[in-house]
């Protein structure tokens, strides 16, 4: 009989994609997935460490289980991800009853920790080396990279796939978990690469997200020579079957002309680029240890409007990151409403264990300011993605619809991949395609500038490019009615 698995995932795309992973090598063993804890033999969680908020979700989620662990001993209960590189056995203290605590450089090891589990009941801890216990070589090696083969089962949207292209940081800004969590910077090989984007296209998938924690910072030297990022669109762009590449996040130091021009000359490669800045204050970013000031950034934003003309682009930002003055607050501000970002991922400050802005900075902008700071930002970004949607009125977009919007609105919570996201929650589950052949329901989409699109259609055009004439805007989605393929 199959062992039923149940995977709840919060944080990043990194994190949406390491769960489909799990899942996948998990398949291959022999289980199968489930849509509720209460129906699983075997209960994941894959975790973010980048904010507080989202640590405290998973402690309340796994005090929820406790009862169920305690009416029902032989099911499997486990910890994944970056919680469980940073807080490893402190977890097992904050809730007895977990298993399992497995880090993101040792995901490779899930079956056969699971199939342990299941004979001795012992718990498990497996997690990487801390970037101060070894050598780099020694402390890479032990961030395994982990990328089996996928089926549209285990992916949350089959058409669509997220690839890792590399894994880990070096940039170590002050306010950042995720060097110490997820390792050092890995780079896969081009050819790998190239190999699982051809199975995904020809398993039906038609968008690909090549992911990286920097993505603009890849390198592979594996063939003798220097790839980089704009080397390997170009590699990957004549797949026969894939029609859309993206990448996810930028870092500003990184985003060369090499990189603008194949987003300009290559149909396939989506003119949308993540690029947080975080701040607009030059003294904040050197806090932050960002490794650029607001001039820079700038200019490489009329870089962007220069080469790739109608771009989208999105930012993050932080506020209230220590020492921050209302003169700082302001230059962010300005910033902001300079860039005209398609949207923004906006945050309060939260000081993180293990960063270096928790050991040499105090948190001393107080909390009311910080909501303030937030909101006002918020408001600020509203009113320029609104103005930014408005000339959508009456167009036709061309758009690769998702599916109902339901699963849509779950996809808006997963953030980006550069260490800012926490929020988002998705289960896997592989049922989320299920019902009424020829229903009709209302649909998502996305537009190749990575705008949403709302419109009614039947189920069945789940993973088709058709156009949408749109009729309606609002700050964060277009509106319309569908007027056939594309």
């Amino acid at each position: 009989m199959p062992k039923r698995l149940f995977i709840q995932t919060l944080g990043c795309q990194m994190n949406v994609l390491d769960s489909e992973l799990v899942a996948a090598g998990l398949l291959q063993a022999g289980y199968e997935l489930v849509d509720s804890p209460r129906k699983a033999d075997t209960i994941l969680f894959n975790t973010c460490s980048v904010r507080q908020h989202a640590e405290d979700k998973v402690y309340s989620a796994l005090g929820r289980l406790k009862h169920i662990k305690e009416q029902h001993p032989e099911k499997i209960i486990g910890v994944l991800g970056c919680m469980a590189q940073k807080d490893q056995a402190k977890i097992f203290r904050r809730a007895a009853h977990v298993d399992l605590v497995v880090g993101p450089g040792q995901l490779h090891r899930l079956p056969a920790l699971l199939d342990e589990l299941a004979t001795d009941r012992q718990p498990r801890l497996e997690v990487s080396l801390d970037r101060a216990e070894g050598g780099h070589a020694s402390v890479q090696k032990s961030f395994a990279r982990f990328d089996p083969p996928r089926t549209a089962k285990t992916r949350h949207v089959p058409h669509q796939a997220m690839v890792r292209i590399m894994f880990g940081c070096d940039k170590f800004c002050t306010y950042c978990i995720v060097p110490r969590v997820r390792g050092p910077e890995q780079s896969r090989p081009a050819a790998e690469i190239e190999a699982e984007v051809r199975r995904l296209a020809a398993d039906g998938c038609l968008e690909v997200t090549l992911l990286g924690q920097t993505v603009n910072s890849y390198k592979d030297l594996s063939e003798g020579c220097t790839l980089r990022l704009a080397d390997l669109l170009h590699r990957l762009h004549d797949i026969d079957g894939l029609q859309r590449l993206r990448f996810v996040t930028n870092y500003p130091r990184h985003m060369t002309d090499e990189l603008l021009q194949a987003v300009r000359d290559l149909p396939k490669v989506c003119p949308y680029l993540h690029v947080p800045v975080q701040s607009g204050s030059n003294a904040v970013l050197r806090r932050m240890k960002r490794g650029y000031t607001v001039e820079q950034y700038r200019e490489m934003m009329e870089r962007i409007w220069q080469t790739v003309p109608g771009a989208a682009v999105t930012s993050d930002f932080i506020v209230g990151f220590c020492g921050e003055t209302e003169e700082d607050y302001q230059q962010t501000v300005e910033l902001l409403r300079w860039g005209r970002f398609k949207n923004s991922f906006i945050f309060k400050y939260s000081p993180r264990p293990m960063t270096k802005a928790a050991e040499l900075f105090a948190d001393d902008v107080p909390v009311e300011v910080k909501r303030r700071r937030n909101n006002e930002l918020l408001a600020i970004q509203t009113e320029i993605s609104l103005a930014e949607n408005q000339p959508f009125l009456g167009r036709r977009v061309e758009v690769l619809v998702e599916g109902p919007s339901k699963v849509a609105a779950k996809a808006k919570k997963v953030e980006g991949a550069g260490g800012q996201a926490g929020s988002g929650q998705w289960t896997v589950d592989g049922g989320q395609w299920e019902g009424r052949s020829g229903e009709r329901v209302q649909l998502v989409g996305r537009t190749v500038c990575d705008r949403i699109v709302v419109f009614d259609g039947p189920r069945e055009l789940a993973g088709k490019l058709l156009n949408v004439e749109i009729e309606r805007v609002d700050a964060f989605t277009l509106f319309g009615t569908m007027k056939g393929g594309s």
